[in-house]
């Protein structure tokens, strides 16, 4: 469960470029595994992450319709890549490049999912942070009920602005 009571503090942290943070999640988002790197960036101990729902660690700055858009894509058997932001059990942040994909059983059915994240370039985080503010404020402009679309439609315009897939502009950040 998100412990509201953690707020960001300011403090930003940088992965070092040889790290890799690794978790996996059960097909409900709950962390059942995570390296190392994992629980020293999150704050957290291996004990209370086991079971929790991954978005201990989202960040407010982070737009929930970004969140909706990735289980859309996981959902569906496909992975999805995005540069995320952190919040840490001290209140710090810090900027990821992830890479979510489906895990599945023999039979083809989506038994969880795994997650690599790397240090993030500067220059895409510079390039994300505007339009993550800008899905923000729709969505708080919008209000609960419909603050997914709101914030799912600033990112569906950026897009067709571009001309780009989500992909495409993705990993050409």
């Amino acid at each position: 469960m998100k412990d509201k009571t953690i707020v960001p503090n300011g403090r930003e942290r940088q992965m070092r470029a040889h790290d890799f943070i690794v978790s996996k999640t059960d097909p409900k988002g709950r962390i059942t595994y995570g390296n190392p790197i994992f629980f020293e960036f999150s704050g957290y101990s291996e004990e209370e992450l086991l079971g929790v729902q991954h978005n201990v660690i989202r960040h407010p700055e982070m737009p929930r319709s970004a969140f909706a858009f990735l289980w859309a894509t996981i959902q569906q058997g496909r992975e999805f890549h995005a540069y995320v932001k952190n919040l840490a059990k001290d209140g710090s942040s810090y900027w990821v490049f992830a890479n979510v994909t489906p895990d599945f059983d023999r039979a083809g059915n989506i038994i969880g999912y795994f997650s690599v994240r790397r240090a993030p370039r500067p220059e895409a985080i510079q390039a994300v942070t505007p339009l993550y503010a800008a899905m923000c404020k729709a969505e708080a402009r919008a209000g609960a009920r419909d603050a997914i679309e709101a914030g799912t439609a600033v990112l569906t315009q950026l897009l067709a602005d571009k001309g780009l897939s989500y992909d495409e502009l993705v990993l050409a950040l």
